[in-house]
C-alpha cells in the first residue's frame, strides 16, 4: 500500500471515529448545529489537506475546531454590529407557540446555554471537551494550557457553571 493510500485509510477511520464527537463538542459550544457541522467538516478538510495524521489527531482536531469557532465568533460579532444598525421592522417575529414539553425542554436548554455563555471561552471549551471524553492531555493540547493544571481548571470551570446555572434558575423572592 502506498503512503497516500495509508493516509486515506487512516483519515477515513479517524473521520468515522471522531466526527460525531467533534460535532457534538462544537454544537454545544456554539448552540448552532449547522455551524457545528460546518466547523467539524472544515477541521477534517484541513486535516486532509495536511496529508498526514498527527501523533495526537484528536487533540489536533480539537485545537483546529476551537480556533475555527473562535474565528467564526469574531466574524459573527462584526455581522451582529452591522445588523443592530438595521431598522426594527426588519427583524423577525417571535416563534410560534408549541407543546408544553417542548417549551420546558427549550427553556432548560436555554438555561444551560445562558450558563455556558456566562463562562469564559476557555472554561466553556474545557467543560465541553471533557464532556466529549477528551483526556486531560488532549484538552491541554487543544487549548494550549499545561496538562498539570487541567484538573484544577476543570473543577473551577464546573463550579462557575454550577453557580451560573443556579443563578439563572433561582426562583424569585
Amino acid at each position: 500500500m502506498t503512503e497516500r493510500n495509508t493516509f486515506e485509510v487512516a483519515f477515513r477511520r479517524l473521520f468515522d471515529e471522531q466526527f460525531a464527537s467533534l460535532f457534538r463538542y462544537l454544537d454545544r459550544l456554539s448552540g448552532d448545529p449547522d455551524l457545528a457541522a460546518d466547523l467539524a467538516q472544515e477541521a477534517f478538510v484541513r486535516l486532509y489537506r495536511r496529508g498526514e495524521v498527527p501523533d495526537d489527531a484528536r487533540a489536533w482536531l480539537g485545537t483546529v475546531a476551537s480556533n475555527l469557532f473562535r474565528d467564526e465568533r469574531r466574524r459573527s460579532r462584526r455581522r451582529l454590529r452591522l445588523l443592530d444598525a438595521q431598522p426594527a421592522e426588519l427583524t423577525l417575529g417571535a416563534p410560534s407557540p408549541s407543546a408544553d414539553a417542548a417549551v420546558i425542554e427549550r427553556e432548560r436548554r436555554e438555561s444551560v446555554r445562558q450558563a455556558l455563555d456566562s463562562l469564559s471561552l476557555r472554561d466553556r471549551q474545557m467543560l465541553l471537551l471533557r464532556h466529549e471524553g477528551y483526556s486531560y492531555r488532549e484538552i491541554a493540547q487543544a487549548l494550549g494550557v499545561a496538562e498539570t493544571g487541567v484538573g484544577t481548571m476543570l473543577i473551577r470551570a464546573a463550579a462557575a457553571f454550577r453557580a451560573a446555572f443556579l443563578e439563572k434558575n433561582r426562583a424569585p423572592d
